[in-house]
């Protein structure tokens, strides 16, 4: 049996009390949430906080809000309150089917929006338990200098795997952050680094508060994909996000598209616009699309699946993707 090693639990009833206790117990303590993630990385001991600031009781982080330009979702929301919510499913569908493809319902129940755009990344060699780390020798996201992914590496690949933040980038959500320093602001497209370690442009002391997505046109279509190897439970083993916006006769007047699964953050496509743009979205259009992502895209074994499998699907996830849109 996997136990929690001794820690203290703080229950603030503000973002400020929240801060403050991070700052008093800076570098032994850790914000918690749904703990959905956190809790088993603990069990891991990959994490051993001697004291956990609970953000659930802080009513600043949660519901879902609509205002003249958009929507403001709380980040301790729950990704099953976002993923059912009548004002995210009618205008933010993607967001919606990647928040309902998170785990399964008792995890979605208790996981948060604000925890799955930070989760932690994953790796075959370091979500291990610590006898199965330690036999092997760590690796350079815990305890060790060498990477197992890529041999002789000197930057930790571990994979992104969360499904939120891939939906939010081309939907080109913005971030609050409050911090001991302030409160400050920050693009979703820009939040992520190329560090497995430590993927996020945030300082541990600071916390995700809310995320802020603008109202997408009456002529934007969008659509979230991912494959697993199972239909639940499994996290992704390659996910895909693309927004398509229109011209009034059918002609494609912008196309984005974020990736993750592969590497240690969600990529934005590029050139994909370029296949499109000023053209109506025909069968040609949607494979000359699904070309361009599979040659920018080039997965790691940081999972176990086969790379090329995965590499091999993301034209295919374009495919269905905007299949969708096209409907």
């Amino acid at each position: 049996m996997l136990r929690l090693h001794p820690y203290e639990y703080h229950r603030p009833d503000t973002v400020a009390e929240a801060i403050a206790l991070l700052s008093e117990h800076a570098g032994d303590a850790m914000p918690i949430a749904g703990g959905t993630d956190l809790v088993p990385n603990m069990k891991h001991k990959l994490f051993t906080p001697g004291h956990l600031v609970s953000l659930r009781g802080i009513e600043e982080m949660r519901g879902i809000s609509e205002n003249d330009d958009g929507f403001a979702i709380g980040a301790a929301a729950s990704l099953d309150d976002v993923a059912k919510n009548p004002l995210v499913l009618e205008i933010l569908p993607s967001l919606a089917r990647a928040c309902s493809l998170v785990s399964g319902p008792q995890l979605r129940r208790m996981g948060t929006i604000g925890g799955n755009v930070c989760l932690d990344t994953r790796c075959t060699y370091y979500n291990q338990t610590l006898f199965w780390r330690k036999a092997l020798g760590y690796c350079l996201k815990k305890d060790g200098t060498a990477c197992h992914v890529v041999k002789g590496g000197t930057r930790c690949v571990a994979a992104h795997s969360a499904d939120a933040a891939t939906a939010l980038i081309p939907l080109e959500a913005e971030l609050r952050i409050v911090g001991p320093d302030g409160e400050r602001t920050s693009p979703i497209g820009g939040f992520f680094t190329s560090d497995g370690v430590w993927n996020r442009r945030m300082e541990p002391g600071e916390i995700l508060v809310s995320i802020r997505v603008l109202r997408p046109g009456p002529r934007t279509r969008h659509s979230y994909q991912k494959l697993r190897a199972r239909d639940s439970i499994d996290f992704p083993m390659l996910n895909l996000a693309i927004r398509v916006d229109f011209e009034t006769d059918g002609v494609v007047a912008d196309l984005r598209a974020a990736v993750s699964g592969m590497g240690s953050y969600p990529r934005k496509l590029g050139k994909l616009d370029a296949e499109a743009v000023g053209k109506p979205l025909s069968e040609e259009v949607v494979e000359q699309v699904a070309e361009q992502a599979f040659r920018q895209c080039h997965p790691l074994a940081n999972i176990p699946v086969d790379l090329e499998w995965r590499r091999a699907m993301v034209p295919v996830l374009v495919r269905r993707a905007l299949a969708e849109i096209g409907a």
